[in-house]
């Protein structure tokens, strides 16, 4: 409390100054005891235009000329009609037309400007760090399926496979995909579907084990959503649950919407042995991705069964 008066001890001091000047104020008007008292109104408006620049300089230093428009005219205005109009019947008749109690309107009505102004910028604010924050998150989408798909390639090279090619246009397509598709803030549901069955052919070159891999999308595929969201649900389905498995692993995702909603459900079993249940950063950044880009507009369930995982993302297409 105390560094903090040491820190703040010129303000508190030009706050007592005012304050003092109010009261002062009050006891010239008491014993004058003159209705609208001249020197009453120049001191009290000297008193709150001072407070306001002692406790709020920034909003004076950007509507000063403002203030100075508008209270100068109104005040040589009310002290021509004060002392040179006539005697105190003639101002009284003057005040009935012009009362001047409004002359102490403008500055809370330019304080309100301010401060939603303030809260405008704040907004403003926060809605850079979130597309900063999200920007971050983009970058940091797990590339190991590039790399682990790379080394398969390499595998079928050597091997002169009639694979390899196709390997190659489809990592191409898919990293070009995650590169330039992935910065956008929406695209079209057919074009991370097309995503989607990339990785998931990638996958079955790979494995030499049967995979049972469903993939429905009864949908409008013209639909827009935010890029690669989908991608981390099918690789914790390939990771968590494929590739703990040596046999029957199967992978069912259904893609679908009614009115208001697009819905990705994706299911698959695993090896209760070789489980995680440290949720991982892909799934993490997905979270964190979709509390940004749809606040309150989208639902992530998931349920696990001693053997199977199913997760439900649905999302708002009003979002």
């Amino acid at each position: 409390m105390i560094q903090v008066f040491k820190k703040r001890k010129r303000i508190v001091f030009k706050v007592l100054i005012l304050i003092l000047l109010f009261f002062i104020t009050l006891l010239i008007d008491r014993i004058i005891n003159l209705p609208d008292n001249p020197i009453t109104l120049i001191l009290l408006t000297a008193f709150w235009i001072g407070l306001v620049f002692v406790l709020i300089p920034s909003f004076i230093k950007k509507y000063w000329k403002l203030v100075m428009f508008i209270y100068v005219p109104i005040l040589l205005y009310f002290l021509y009609s004060r002392l040179f109009s006539g005697d105190l019947e003639a101002y009284l008749k003057i005040k009935e037309y012009f009362p001047f109690y409004l002359f102490f309107l403008p500055i809370p009505v330019l304080f309100l400007v301010w401060v939603f102004e303030q809260w405008k910028w704040l907004q403003n604010l926060k809605a850079e760090k979130s597309k900063t924050e999200l920007s971050l998150l983009r970058t940091q989408i797990s590339p190991h399926f590039f790399f682990n798909t790379l080394n398969n390639l390499y595998a079928l090279t050597i091997k002169n496979s009639t694979q390899a090619p196709e390997v190659v246009l489809k990592l191409s397509d898919m990293m070009r995909y995650t590169i330039y598709e992935g910065e956008k803030e929406t695209v079209k549901l057919s074009d991370e579907i097309d995503y989607l069955n990339n990785y998931i052919e990638l996958h079955k070159i790979r494995y030499k084990k049967t995979v049972e891999i469903t993939f429905k999308h009864e949908l409008d595929i013209g639909l827009t959503i935010a890029p690669l969201l989908y991608i981390i649900l099918l690789e914790n389905a390939f990771k968590h649950g494929v590739e703990t498995l040596t046999e029957n692993a199967f992978i069912h995702m259904n893609l679908y919407e009614d009115k208001n909603f697009i819905y990705f459900k994706i299911e698959n079993n695993f090896d209760p042995k070789e489980i995680n249940e440290i949720e991982g950063i892909g799934l993490t950044n997905l979270k964190r991705r979709l509390a940004l880009i749809y606040p309150k507009k989208h639902d992530f369930t998931v349920a696990k069964t001693s053997d199977t995982y199913s997760v439900i993302l649905k999302i708002s297409k009003n979002a």
